[in-house]
């Protein structure tokens, strides 16, 4: 069986007519070139006035709006929101105590020598407190007779912060760092720590790293001097020597120079500063000066040798023996605290310290 096949064709070309390529399927199709339209008109100057713009068409309303704006009305202007309902106004609770002749519970925990004001709202708010059988409340207010107790937990909290005595070098700061110089209580670790109370340990207490922490200082003694220095985390103890009616005795020895037209002035006496020195000017370092606008306290000023005094104060302003001494003429050159109250600073060596024991009391 045989099978025809299609006969081939052929293209004629006009003669002369070049041959072109064939067309690429996948090319993109080039747009369609227009004739170029008529010249554009030049733009209108600025300063030419503009012909007014016509007035855009109204829009038509949504379907979902009200029947008074489909019909061509203004839109309804919305109510204004509520204001918000402010809350009666609140008198402060210790105002109110006040007129009852009561005062806030810190306050009065505070006086009454059980903790200080900054522990008893930390008892308050963990539910340590209660007044007359009732769970304590921040800045209530209780009268003088109110009855208050103290949780167990409070109480042990208590026993286990500590105090300690310092002999401050000169150099340090109570406080915090200042100028480049070192709290002083960066001194308190079991190195420095003096070895008669790390032999004995008062109440069988031995130094934890523990102790260091929340440790604030109660008083000052500025960066010149050294002496005796109390560190404490028991708020008691700060508030029965710092605090606004505090009256402990702090002691100290100062060492002067009669200085009446300053340090670097004419007449500079060096030795024997008692037998130069006024009787007159001795009494005012005893009662009459003022600092900061404020008389001062009475205070013992007395003679230990011819170049020392002896300062018992009841206050402690800033630098407020070395401005006394300058208000009478003499210059200090040397300053020491030996006691506070009934501590006294005794054989503690310069630098090291040791805890407050127990049978000590300020």
């Amino acid at each position: 069986m045989t099978t025809d096949k299609p006969a081939a064709r052929t293209l004629k070309l006009k003669p002369g007519a070049a041959s072109k390529p064939a067309a690429d399927p996948f090319a993109p199709r080039r747009a369609p070139v227009r004739p170029p339209g008529p010249a554009r008109a030049k733009s209108v100057s600025a300063s030419a006035p503009r012909p007014p713009r016509e007035p855009a068409p109204a829009r038509s309303a949504p379907r979902n709006a009200p029947d008074n704006q489909r019909a061509g009305h203004p839109p309804r202007a919305s109510a204004p929101a509520p204001r918000p309902t402010t809350q009666p106004h609140r008198p402060d609770l210790a105002r109110v105590g006040n007129v009852r002749g009561e005062i806030r519970l810190n306050k009065r925990m505070a006086d009454l020598g059980l903790c200080s004001r900054r522990e008893a709202d930390e008892w308050i708010a963990r539910g340590w407190v209660k007044v007359n059988g009732e769970p304590a409340v921040m800045g209530q207010p209780v009268p003088p007779d109110a009855h208050i107790e103290v949780a167990p937990q409070a109480r042990h909290q208590q026993s286990g912060q500590v105090t300690i005595l310092l002999h401050k070098p000169v150099g340090y700061v109570s406080g915090q760092p200042e100028d480049g110089h070192e709290a002083a209580a960066t001194l308190i670790g079991a190195p420095s720590q003096w070895r008669g109370d790390a032999r004995t340990p008062s109440d069988g207490r031995r130094f934890v790293p523990e102790h260091t922490r929340n440790l604030a200082p109660a008083g000052r003694l500025d960066i010149d001097s050294t002496g005796l220095l109390v560190l404490t985390q028991d708020g008691r103890v700060a508030r029965q020597l710092i605090g606004e009616s505090s009256g402990v005795e702090k002691e100290y020895l100062v060492r002067v120079h009669f200085a009446p037209n300053g340090p670097q002035g004419a007449g500079l006496v060096t030795q024997d500063v008692q037998a130069v020195f006024p009787a007159a000017q001795l009494a005012l370092l005893r009662h009459g000066l003022s600092l900061d606008g404020q008389k001062l306290r009475p205070a013992q000023v007395d003679w230990q040798n011819p170049e020392q005094l002896r300062f018992v104060l009841t206050e402690g302003k800033k630098r407020q023996i070395r401005r006394m001494c300058e208000q009478v003429g003499l210059h200090v050159v040397g300053l020491k605290r030996i006691r506070i109250g009934r501590v006294v600073l005794g054989n503690l060596p310069v630098g090291q310290w040791r805890f407050l024991s127990a049978s000590e009391s300020f």
